[in-house]
C-alpha cells in the first residue's frame, strides 16, 4: 500500500530513541498517522513542527497498518505562527479540532479551510472570527451543523439574531425577543453574505455559540475538553471587549 499527498502536520509523539509517530491532515486520506524514522534528527526536527505543510509518502504492507511516512517540507509556517499570540492560539486550536475527525476519512473542504485559516492569522480579533467560521464548518462536517438559513419560528430569512440551543436553528429578533435569555446570540458576520468586520463582542458571542454545540455534541460525549488555547483566546477577547466598553 502506498500513496503520496500534501499534508498539514497537526501532531507528533516520540517513538523510541530516534523516531516519531506523526499525525497529519490530508485532503484525500483524511487524518492519518504514520511512523517517521529519524524524526528527531537535526535535519527533520525543523520540518516536523505543527502547522508546517509537508509532502508525504505513506507506505505499509497492509492498509490497516500504521505504516511509514517519508516527508519533505512544502511550506514552513510554524516559526511564523509562533511569533504572535493569534498564531500560537490558532495552530493549537486548528490541530485540536482536526483531531476530532475520524481517522482516514476524507474532508477535503475542511483541509483547505484549515490551510487558509493558518495563512491568515493576522491579529487576535480577525483570527478568532476565522476560527468561529471554521468551527461552524467543523460542526457541519461532523454531522451537527447549525441551520442559519431562516427563522425556525416564522421562516423569515432577515434579521436573524439568535440560535435555539435545542434545535440549532436560527431565530429572528422579533420571534426570539420573549425568549432572549434562553437563546444563544447569533452574530451577523456568521451569516452568508454578511459584513466581514465584526467587533470583539460579536466574535466572543460567535465562539460561545460554536463552543456550546462543540461541547454538547463532540467534546462532552467523548469526555474531553475543547483545546485549552481556545479558552485562552476567548479570555483575551473578553478582556479586550471589557477594555473597550
Amino acid at each position: 500500500m502506498e500513496w503520496v499527498s500534501e499534508a498539514l502536520l497537526i501532531g507528533l509523539r516520540p517513538h523510541g530513541e530516534t523516531s516519531a509517530v506523526i499525525e497529519v491532515m490530508t485532503p484525500d486520506y483524511g487524518r492519518h498517522l504514520g511512523l517517521v524514522k529519524g524524526a528527531r534528527s537535526r535535519r527533520l526536527q525543523p520540518v516536523l513542527q505543527t502547522g508546517n505543510s509537508l509532502l508525504v509518502n505513506w507506505r505499509a504492507r497492509l492498509e490497516t497498518h500504521l505504516g511509514l511516512f517519508s516527508v519533505e517540507l512544502s511550506e514552513a509556517r510554524a516559526a511564523r505562527l509562533m511569533e504572535s499570540a493569534s498564531g500560537v492560539f490558532g495552530v493549537q486550536i486548528v490541530a485540536g479540532h482536526l483531531r476530532l475527525l475520524a481517522e482516514r476519512e476524507a474532508h477535503a473542504g475542511l483541509y483547505r479551510a484549515a490551510i487558509a485559516l493558518l495563512d491568515h492569522l493576522d491579529g487576535l480579533l480577525q483570527s478568532a472570527a476565522l476560527i468561529a467560521r471554521f468551527e461552524l464548518m467543523l460542526l457541519d462536517e461532523l454531522g451537527f451543523g447549525l441551520d442559519l438559513s431562516c427563522c425556525a419560528a416564522t421562516g423569515r430569512t432577515d434579521d436573524l439574531r439568535f440560535v435555539s440551543p435545542r434545535s440549532a436553528r436560527a431565530v429572528s429578533a422579533e420571534a426570539g425577543a420573549p425568549y432572549a435569555d434562553r437563546l444563544l446570540k447569533l452574530p451577523a458576520f456568521l451569516l452568508s453574505g454578511a459584513d466581514d468586520s465584526p467587533d470583539a463582542a460579536d466574535v466572543v458571542a460567535a465562539l460561545k455559540l460554536t463552543g456550546f454545540f462543540l461541547d454538547r455534541h463532540v467534546a462532552g460525549p467523548r469526555a474531553i475538553d475543547l483545546p485549552t488555547a481556545r479558552t485562552q483566546m476567548l479570555g483575551k477577547l473578553e478582556a479586550e471587549r471589557r477594555g473597550l466598553s
